[in-house]
């Protein structure tokens, strides 16, 4: 291994781990996206475009791709803010918790939310600080915001170099281009598996919510709320999923025990099913196997909280991206 990929590699590990230490990992999350869909657009433009034309169109391409990833993000946040949906999804948990509570030994009863804010901020405690940021005016929720608009003009504006000629670029600079380029591959492989990942997810889930109970004639409160909340939780590796089946078990204990069993049950069988699937299409894209992801995902989570284990299958994917491109493995 030459001196250059050497410091680049060390680089690379410095950076990971101040980003996940300092919480940038949105910012490098938003930065990735930007960058590989702009690359991806970029594919489709004429390629007998002069110079300056081309630098213009991908000028074009990036604030498009930054618009409309701002744009979605913003009519998200806008109805869930402004909607009363959550608000109502919350009180109906927290209702069916206060008559579970009734039934249930001293000891677990006392463990459950007693109000909105008590669950609220449990479902904060489990997603990590980055939900609580976003849902905190002021300067704090500024400066996350900030983050991620900065990461979005960072990840554009290197995808617009990414076009540039590089042949007289130092053999430094070129290992630092390297990793860059195969941490987005490791990114776009990931991040756009678990996507697949989640739609299934939500498709089964809505096919037992909005079908398959309704077929014995019971209609759970919320169903297409919880069914999209299952698709938007589900890009978080294995919390999200705990918290929107953990949503869907005691709402539908509200509406009897059976009911209940009957959905505990249902969602046991779609993750098992997905515990497969996700090793195929993730496995299959990173070349990994399921414990070398999972492993991966304890060791960074105990390392840096959720967003280690956020980070993990992009990190670990991109770790065997180098170590194979080096002839190591």
């Amino acid at each position: 291994m030459t001196r250059p990929v050497s410091t680049s590699n060390l680089l690379a590990l410095v950076a990971t781990c101040t980003v996940l230490y300092f919480h940038l990992l949105p910012a490098v999350f938003a930065g990735l996206a930007v960058y590989v869909l702009t690359l991806k657009l970029a594919r489709h433009l004429p390629p007998n475009l002069n110079r300056f034309a081309r630098k213009v169109a991908l000028g074009v391409v990036v604030i498009c791709v930054i618009t409309c990833l701002t744009s979605v993000g913003a009519l998200i946040w806008s109805y869930i803010s402004s909607s009363m949906a959550i608000t109502t999804l919350m009180t109906i948990v927290v209702d069916t918790l206060e008559s579970l509570r009734k039934t249930l030994p001293a000891q677990i009863a006392e463990s459950l939310p007693e109000t909105i804010d008590d669950l609220r901020q449990q479902l904060v405690s489990l997603l990590g600080v980055h939900v609580k940021k976003i849902s905190v005016f002021g300067m704090e929720g500024i400066k996350f915001l900030a983050h991620i608009i900065l990461g979005m003009v960072v990840g554009g504006m290197a995808a617009v170099h990414h076009f540039n000629e590089h042949d007289k670029a130092s053999p430094f600079i070129s290992a630092l281009r390297k990793r860059l380029g195969n941490l987005a591959i490791a990114f776009d492989k990931v991040v756009f598996a678990q996507v697949k990942i989640s739609g299934l997810n939500a498709v089964l889930t809505a096919a037992y919510l909005l079908v398959i109970l309704p077929s014995f004639g019971v209609h759970l409160p919320m169903a297409t709320i919880l069914v999209l909340l299952t698709f938007a939780v589900g890009m978080l590796p294995v919390v999200g999923n705990l918290v929107s089946n953990t949503v869907i078990v005691v709402i539908s204990l509200g509406v009897s025990l059976g009911t209940g069993i009957a959905s505990l049950a249902f969602l046991v069988l779609i993750h098992k099913a997905e515990y497969f699937m996700n090793a195929r299409i993730v496995g299959y894209e990173v070349q990994a196997t399921a414990w070398e992801l999972l492993s991966a995902m304890l060791l960074l989570e105990a390392l840096f909280g959720i967003p280690g284990l956020v980070a993990a299958p992009v990190v670990y994917a991109w770790l065997k991206a180098e170590v194979k491109a080096q002839g190591i493995l």
